[in-house]
């Protein structure tokens, strides 16, 4: 195993094969999957901050396994903050997690050397006290069933942002980064809202129900995009905006302008690598939440 001393603002990191191959159709080493987590930082860290991680590992790359890693490991540094956090119904039987917070950059490096290439939070987050407050954001999660693309799903998306205004809720659309997109909007807490996102996907799927579906059966989602409403479950996550995915290639999940939702022809015009966010942020600065 080669090893690689460095010090990230002021704390000392070893990182660990960093020529290793991660994404192997693209030759996407993990020195640059660390790099683009480095250089993301500044508009990544804001959507992580306060949000007990839940990370997707892959060790041998994309094509190798994988594994979901909600407690932080044994050999996480001191100095990375952490909440203990119930965890009602866990398939370890733990009463309890200790979950990691990636607030600053050494500790967004420590998780990339770690080959955690997906970064997954809840809707909420956690106060000083490491108490867990009430969700502050509300998220729809749009997934296309062939032969439906990103396409339709933007169809849906436009239709969601109009409901969504009509309670004056403002609609942020981002990328998941793999076949869907998500749709975010700040909460304020007027309902329950895994019950409000429900009733609205339910109102949606009965006036376009060729377009629209609100239950999870797959195979009824043939050719229409399923609102999954269920994510603002409290113990549910989504992926982060400007995460990576564990694709063939380097895609991440990436913030929208609404005029490209609007004007979008094919699924091919909203996939973005890591290089193409990087050009993005540098040319138009953070889109999320402002879109």
């Amino acid at each position: 195993m080669s090893k690689t001393p460095v010090k990230v603002d002021g704390r000392q990191l070893v990182l660990t094969n960093l020529d290793k191959v991660l994404y192997p159709e693209s030759g996407f080493t993990k020195a640059e999957v660390i790099d683009y987590y480095s250089r993301i930082a500044p508009v990544l860290l804001p959507h992580l901050a306060g949000r007990p991680l839940t990370v997707k590992r892959y060790p041998n790359g994309v094509e190798g396994q994988f594994f979901f890693e909600k407690n932080a490991p044994k050999h996480t540094p001191d100095w990375v903050r952490r909440v203990n956090l119930p965890v009602p119904g866990s398939t370890k039987d733990r009463e309890s997690i200790d979950f990691a917070l990636v607030e600053d950059l050494p500790t967004l490096v420590y998780y990339a050397n770690l080959a955690a290439l997906e970064l997954h939070v809840p809707q909420w987050r956690v106060n000083e006290e490491g108490k867990a407050e009430e969700p502050d954001t509300l998220v729809f999660d749009l997934d296309p069933g062939a032969p439906a693309t990103i396409v339709e799903c933007c169809e849906v998306a436009l239709l969601l942002r109009e409901a969504l205004a009509e309670d004056g809720l403002t609609a942020s659309p981002k990328t998941s980064g793999n076949k869907g997109m998500q749709l975010y909007a700040d909460w304020d807490g007027r309902a329950e809202p895994s019950a409000y996102a429900k009733t609205l996907a339910q109102r949606l799927e009965k006036e376009h129900r060729a377009l629209v579906i609100s239950v999870m059966t797959r195979s009824a989602r043939t050719g229409k995009v399923f609102i999954d409403w269920s994510q603002n479950n409290p113990a549910k996550t989504t992926v982060a905006p400007y995460s990576l995915r564990a694709r063939a290639q380097p895609t991440v999940s990436t913030p929208l302008t609404w005029a490209e939702v609007e004007t979008c022809q094919s699924p091919e015009e909203l996939v973005f690598t890591t290089a193409d966010v990087l050009e993005r942020v540098a040319d138009q600065g953070e889109l999320f939440r402002r879109a």
